[in-house]
């Protein structure tokens, strides 16, 4: 997929498809779904249809534990039409960013205008460990790519949006902030690659999110970020991080995850 026409138009088909499959013509906001975040959907209103990834083009089912392979419809108590995706594709599957900015302008092109990425992550700040939900202000992109070809000079001032995380405040006064790093994965990251991003000022890590922030800005949404931090980072503690670790912490965290997710979008 390293054509931006035909992603494009790739885009415009799954809308398209999407459309037809859930009965709903046009979204308002788009929810991708990190690990640790599955059952967080729940509290945000009532369910309209569900479409297994593969039925949509340019999806497939999910590699990864803990990540589902649906695209749902669900619509909330005020009347917004929210396109949870559950079926995202990491960087580390298959090396290719503009596959991964493919559900991003898939729902640019089903008319959303806001997108709220989660994800589980790791910590460098031994004060906000497991459980705690942060709002990304930032990130910094370490996978040496992006989702975008050609001359596609996005200005990314802002792009996890203030007015945003505003919103994000009101539900939740203590909510901490900080800059996400994006690694390539799918292997953790070093002691030694820990101190480096923390060197540069990030302070949560992991290996979503940022490409798909780009895309995003790219397509003209308006970007809110959410980490669930699901362990504290390779030599920041003793343990050494699991994927198990990861959906653990998930579980545990769900309930205030939910209601967290459940007021910010009904504030929308």
């Amino acid at each position: 997929m390293g054509d931006m026409d035909e992603a494009l138009r790739l885009a415009a088909e799954a809308a398209r498809v999407l459309a037809d499959r859930t009965g709903v013509l046009t979204h308002d906001v788009a929810l991708v779904l990190g690990s640790g975040w599955a059952g967080a959907a729940d509290s945000l209103g009532q369910e309209v249809a569900s479409v297994t990834a593969g039925e949509i083009p340019g999806f497939s089912a999910s590699s990864v534990e803990g990540h589902g392979s649906t695209l749902s419809s669900v619509v909330t108590s005020t009347g917004l039409h929210v396109l949870i995706l559950g079926a995202r594709h990491h960087f580390y599957e298959s090396r290719d960013a503009v596959a991964v900015g493919h559900p991003i302008r898939v729902a640019a092109a089903a008319g959303c205008r806001i997108v709220i990425l989660t994800n589980g992550c790791g910590s460098t700040r031994p004060e906000v460990g497991p459980g705690a939900p942060v709002l990304i202000s930032d990130h910094i992109n370490l996978t040496g790519a992006s989702p975008l070809v050609g001359p596609a000079f996005v200005d990314l001032t802002d792009l996890y949006s203030t007015r945003l995380r505003a919103v994000a405040r009101e539900s939740d006064p203590s909510l901490e902030e900080g800059v996400y790093a994006q690694f390539p994965g799918p292997q953790y990251e070093t002691p030694a690659e820990i101190r480096m991003a923390t060197a540069l000022g990030a302070s949560l890590i992991g290996m979503s999110t940022a490409l798909e922030a780009i895309a995003a800005r790219a397509a003209g949404l308006e970007v809110l970020g959410l980490s669930l931090v699901t362990n504290l980072a390779a030599g920041i503690s003793d343990a050494a991080p699991s994927h198990d670790e990861v959906l653990a912490a998930g579980r545990e965290a769900g309930p205030r995850i939910s209601r967290l997710l459940g007021d910010i979008v009904g504030r929308l």
